[in-house]
């Protein structure tokens, strides 16, 4: 029984942890005029920029601002510094509960300094006191974001949501 058990706890949890992943689609990069993207450059930007929201949850979760220097720079960083700063002003932290990211490469400097990609985004978003949440709000948007090469990584220069 106890084999069994283990057997079932071990299946589960796997799937446990799946489940906290985000839906992610990646579709063809669509480059007009622009530079010759590798799938090795690919791979590195599409990583980096889903890696960049895991710390921008926790850095808004925890109101932690120096979590964000890995990942973010330029206006992101000085954007996402100055929302902490203010939920921390105010008692509040935010969470957000990504469920999925549908994203597109659309362009990459002829110098390869910046990516731009486009990142139609569903996520959860609470806004909490302690663990006492003070609004949810089920989230659908359309995000901008251009991402400029540093020594080991792929930064999260601008982010930011478009018009809808």
């Amino acid at each position: 029984m106890r084999r069994i058990l283990a057997l079932a706890c071990a299946m589960a949890l796997p799937a446990a942890i799946h489940a906290q992943q985000p839906n992610v689609q990646v579709q063809s990069p669509d480059l007009h005029g622009s530079r010759q993207l590798e799938k090795l450059t690919e791979a590195s930007v599409i990583r980096d920029y889903l890696e960049s929201w895991q710390t921008l949850d926790q850095a808004l979760d925890q109101n932690q601002a120096q979590l964000l220097g890995a990942d973010f720079a330029g206006t992101a960083l000085g954007k996402f510094t100055d929302t902490i700063t203010d939920q921390t002003k105010y008692g509040i932290h935010t969470r957000y509960t990504e469920r999925g990211h549908n994203l597109q490469i659309v362009f990459y400097s002829p110098d390869g300094l910046s990516i731009q990609i486009i990142d139609t985004v569903d996520y959860d978003e609470q806004v909490m006191n302690g663990e006492k949440v003070l609004a949810t709000q089920p989230m659908h948007a359309r995000y901008v974001a251009v991402l400029t090469p540093s020594q080991t990584r792929w930064m999260v220069r601008v982010l930011q949501t478009e018009a809808q």
